[in-house]
């Protein structure tokens, strides 16, 4: 440890510089790690957006199905009436002719 008053005073400077560089290090760390994640963020962002393209595609063949679904739904419950109303005929004639 300095024992005169100069020295003293020498060895506080030197300790001040050194922590004064230290916080100025430490500044410059974090200004560098604020860029890295401005820059990760974005890239964050891209890919997210890039996600969310996969899924509109990805929601506008479920509605392409869907709308497919519903037309055959409708074909097919037509059909569907058509083979009932043929079947409650068929039987309503076979009952008449058994009624005569």
């Amino acid at each position: 440890m300095p024992s005169t008053l100069e020295e003293r005073v020498a060895y506080l400077e030197g300790k001040v510089e050194e922590h004064s560089k230290a916080w100025s290090d430490l500044k410059d760390m974090m200004n560098n790690h604020d860029t890295k994640m401005i820059a990760f963020e974005q890239r964050i962002d891209r890919r997210f957006e890039a996600i969310d393209r996969r899924f509109e595609a990805i929601d506008r063949r479920f509605e392409t199905i869907e709308r497919r679904i519903d037309y055959l739904e409708q074909k097919f419950s037509r059909y569907f009436l058509w083979i009932i109303g043929i079947q409650v005929s068929i039987f309503l004639a076979i009952l008449a002719t058994f009624l005569r």
